[in-house]
């Protein structure tokens, strides 16, 4: 019998290049300090890849490469992206300023905001990201754990509603679980933050007791990136079906019961690989308050156990529970548990809301919601936002909060900012979130060209365009008013969500899209694949042909993504080509 198990039993898969850096990288460090002094523009390979869980991205940017002195292979232009990590999207005046002004002073010259609540600086060369890193930790933020194989930034919604104990208790939770998932090496101080003159500092990145052992990650942390986030059954505005690990609020007469937990969200998919695809959360079943962290820190284990860790490409929890079986997880997660997982409260998502225009706080204060087009920061001729935001932080110091649509709130404000902070808007050439369609609101875009290695067509840079060719159609359409999503991505890897959403684009090729429609605002429903290969100049005729469709034949108080849903997209396809056919001007 022993023999025959030795000819069965197949050989362990070779790990990674990456799990092997990880494994050799002694906790994250590897040979990131030496390649640091060593006078290259970039890292090498195993370090680009521990780099990630430090926060940051190398990268090259395609369109200023330098033909090389032979005129044949072009020099790349090696610049890094660091993301700061922002539990909840929530920071002081003090700390936006400080994001704004590094851009300035190290990057680029602009600062954008995420779809998970965090902050990026693109454009930071070598030599300047220890300068760079030790500014964010100085007022209080890090970039530990921004990027990597590692729980992600902890989303929650960020609006600002007092004397709420379900939103307070809900935002003190999400907190406590960033901080508990977050890595414990001391390799980050090590290498970023101890001056060399004065000593180590204690500052935000990796905390002041960070040591050795990760009791939660291991020495080989995750097989791959590990998204969390909480949300409320009315208001899903962190898109919690979206992510690896979700905690759905359920509440009654102003306290929380509990959390549906939702495992197994992810929206990257590999164009060349069959077996990669989008996925949402499963509902797998329902804790106390009290068992948050510890289940948190079960479903990450049994990840970090089971998941996949010579296929990078099908390492996400949505693929070790699709290989194991939604049973076999919930039980495997239940023995590390300690315990049985209670059945899912009948909680469900109902509600969603972007938190954008004026708000009462439920203190006698205000909040604003801030419309920040694919979460640029940026100043340019007739359209200073960088320096509208600086103004209104520093004269009217309100807190900041970032949210999962790339926007932001300034919290804590008086009845009578309402009016000042429209005039410094208007001053720099800004409008204010009521001037801006519903159309341009609910979009969102992926940052793709020129910066990102993964990117194959255009994104943020043309999104804009697209929405200002849309504008008038819709109107036209007397759609002005529907809220719908529409998001793009430069590539498949989906950084913008594109799988949930009423209108998913879809970079394809380069100038060429694939267009998928019938996901909802919700966020709980994938979309379908609907037309591919179209090119850029197409689109926005494309999409009107849609919404053409959806005006014709729509039931009462249907929305766009129901509506492609329940007609389908092989009906909406025809419907929508023979409208384009009899219709040239809208072509």
């Amino acid at each position: 019998m022993a023999d025959t198990q030795e000819q069965t039993t197949q050989p362990a898969p070779k790990p990674s290049a990456v799990e092997v850096a990880k494994e050799l990288s002694n906790y994250l460090r590897g040979d990131i300090p030496q390649e640091l002094v060593d006078g290259a523009a970039g890292f090498c390979k195993a370090s680009v890849q521990l780099l990630k869980n430090h926060g940051m991205y190398q990268q090259d940017d395609r369109e200023t490469r330098k033909k090389s002195a032979d005129g044949k292979k072009s020099e790349k232009q090696i610049s890094f992206m660091l993301r700061s990590r922002i539990p909840a999207g929530k920071l002081t005046a003090e700390q936006m300023l400080a994001q704004i002004d590094l851009g300035d002073t190290f990057g680029n010259g602009t600062c954008r905001l995420t779809t998970r609540q965090a902050i990026q600086h693109h454009g930071v060369i070598k030599g300047d990201l220890k300068a760079t890193i030790q500014r964010i930790n100085e007022v209080q933020l890090s970039t530990l754990a921004g990027c990597g194989d590692v729980e992600r930034n902890v989303m929650c919604c960020p609006a600002p509603i007092r004397n709420n104990p379900v939103r307070d208790e809900m935002m003190v939770m999400a907190e406590k679980l960033a901080d508990h998932l977050a890595p414990r090496t001391r390799a980050y101080h090590e290498i970023w933050l101890t001056d060399e003159e004065t000593g180590e500092k204690t500052l935000a990145g990796g905390g002041p007791d960070g040591h050795e052992v990760e009791p939660i990650y291991g020495p080989t942390y995750l097989p791959r990136k590990f998204k969390t986030a909480f949300a409320l059954p009315e208001d899903n505005c962190t898109d919690v079906y979206a992510n690896d690990l979700g905690f759905l609020t359920v509440h009654e007469n102003g306290r929380i019961l509990g959390y549906n937990v939702l495992a197994g969200g992810g929206m990257g998919v590999t164009p060349s690989a069959a077996k990669t695809f989008p996925a949402l959360a499963k509902r797998l079943g329902f804790v106390p308050p009290e068992d948050v962290l510890d289940i948190a820190v079960a479903i990450v284990k049994v990840q970090r156990d089971f998941g996949n860790r010579s296929d990078r490409k099908v390492a996400r929890l949505k693929y070790t529970i699709n290989t194991m079986g939604l049973e076999a997880f919930r039980a495997k997660v239940e023995e590390y548990f300690g315990k049985p997982l209670a059945p899912c409260h009948p909680a469900e998502v109902h509600g969603f809301d972007d938190h954008i225009g004026w708000f009462e706080q439920g203190d006698g204060k205000f909040f604003y919601g801030l419309n920040v087009e694919n979460g640029r920061i940026l100043d340019r001729e007739g359209f200073q936002l960088k320096s509208a935001i600086r103004q209104i932080l520093t004269e009217l110091k309100p807190g900041v909060r970032l949210t999962a649509h790339q926007s932001m709130l300034f919290t804590d404000l008086a009845v009578t900012d309402r009016v000042r902070i429209a005039d410094i808007l208007h001053a720099h050439g800004v409008k204010t979130s009521e001037e801006i369609s519903t159309l341009r609101r609910w979009s969102m875009a992926c940052v793709a060209l020129p910066t990102c290695s993964l990117a194959v067509a255009e994104s943020e840079r043309v999104l804009p365009g697209l929405i200002d060719s849309l504008e008038p159609e819709v109107a036209k359409l007397g759609l002005s008013e529907e809220a719908f999503t529409l998001r793009m991505t430069g590539c498949p890897n989906a950084c913008a969500r594109p799988y949930n959403s009423d209108i998913g684009i879809v970079g394809r090729t380069k100038g060429k899209y694939t267009i998928f429609l019938g996901g909802r605002l919700l966020g709980n429903r994938l979309n379908e694949h609907y037309k591919d290969v179209v090119p850029f100049e197409e689109l926005a005729g494309e999409i009107t042909a849609v919404l053409a469709c959806y005006k014709a034949e729509r039931t009462s108080d249907e929305t766009l993504g129901d509506f492609c849903h329940r007609k389908g997209v092989d009906g909406v396809r025809t419907w929508a080509d023979e409208w384009l056919a009899g219709s040239s001007g809208h072509g």
